[in-house]
């Protein structure tokens, strides 16, 4: 039997941004993508990417009074822009509703309609509809994830998209993080309309906070010959267990839209990879993404034609 020792395998290292062929340890200081020497521009702390120099340099010729407010703009994360939005979301329920009264309790079902609810119809007939999705709203569909029913259900939402929402904005960006929450959304209000039975009333950010979640696990999945990317998914697959079994105990919560938001947030997340090079990942982004609105769109128009 041979006894010599080996040797552990070298560890894995990211790849370049612009140059996947590129093994790199090197990360850009301002936006974090991981960069090659070919693409290590210096900085005051070191090294950026071409494309944050190139954004700098653009900011710099707007002049100092627009420079300080776009970088204030920038340094904003889109998680808390977010958050502050269902805030304002759930305030606005209790304006429809007439007062604080509701503060704990959450709106009444005709309340959560008024203020923009997910719902089918809103008056008329199946046959001459006045309202909701049926009746043309489809506005409905990005309206109702940021309308809430009562504190906990803003509470208990809210906390996870802290978590993973600041944690998929650091890995896909501000800009990916806003566009893939409101897509997936979108998508899992489809899904909740499409296959739920009978009339619903549905509010929440919930869907699009799975499709964040489907987003983190694919961007990790990417990434798994890396120890913290391994830890990041199975933590991330330990959370998203119980949250389906939970959704599944319930009846109240909405499966569907948590299944359609995962399945959007999967497909988003491969989408919009930061690794590819520039021009390869808007190509992919717009695909992915736009094709995830045109299954949505579908999805609505078939549940509508059997209504």
């Amino acid at each position: 039997m041979d006894q010599t020792p080996t040797m552990p395998p070298p560890p894995t290292r990211e790849r370049c941004y612009r140059h996947p062929d590129v093994e790199t340890g090197v990360h850009c200081t301002r936006c974090g993508r991981p960069i090659c020497p070919d693409c290590m521009i210096p900085a005051p702390v070191g090294h950026q990417c071409p494309e944050c120099v190139a954004e700098a340099r653009r900011e710099y010729r707007q002049g100092p009074g627009r420079q300080v407010a776009a970088a204030n703009l920038k340094a904003t994360p889109v998680t808390k822009i977010l958050l502050i939005a269902i805030g304002i979301g759930y305030l606005w329920e209790l304006v429809v509703a007439g007062g604080p009264g509701s503060l704990f309790d959450g709106p009444g079902f005709q309340d959560l309609i008024d203020a923009g609810a997910l719902v089918p119809l809103t008056g008329g007939t199946e046959l001459d509809p006045t309202g909701g999705i049926v009746g043309g709203e489809w506005w409905r569909l990005l309206s109702s994830m940021f309308l809430h029913a009562g504190l906990i259900h803003l509470g208990l939402n809210a906390y996870v998209l802290w978590i993973f929402g600041n944690e998929i904005e650091r890995q896909i960006g501000r800009v990916e993080t806003l566009v893939v929450f409101l897509v997936t959304g979108v998508f899992a209000g489809a899904t909740s309309f499409a296959f739920a039975p009978g009339f619903i009333v549905a509010v929440g950010a919930s869907g699009a906070i799975f499709g964040l979640v489907g987003a983190f696990i694919a961007y990790n999945y990417l990434r798994r010959h890396h120890v913290m990317a391994q830890a990041r998914l199975r933590g991330a697959l330990s959370m998203l267990v119980i949250n389906l079994i939970i959704g599944f105990s319930i009846p109240s919560i909405d499966w569907r839209a948590h299944l359609g938001g995962l399945v959007a947030g999967l497909i988003a997340g491969f989408a919009v990879d930061p690794s590819r090079p520039v021009a390869l990942r808007r190509a992919f982004a717009a695909a992915g993404l736009v094709a995830l609105l045109v299954v949505a769109i579908a999805l609505v128009a078939f549940r509508t034609a059997q209504i």
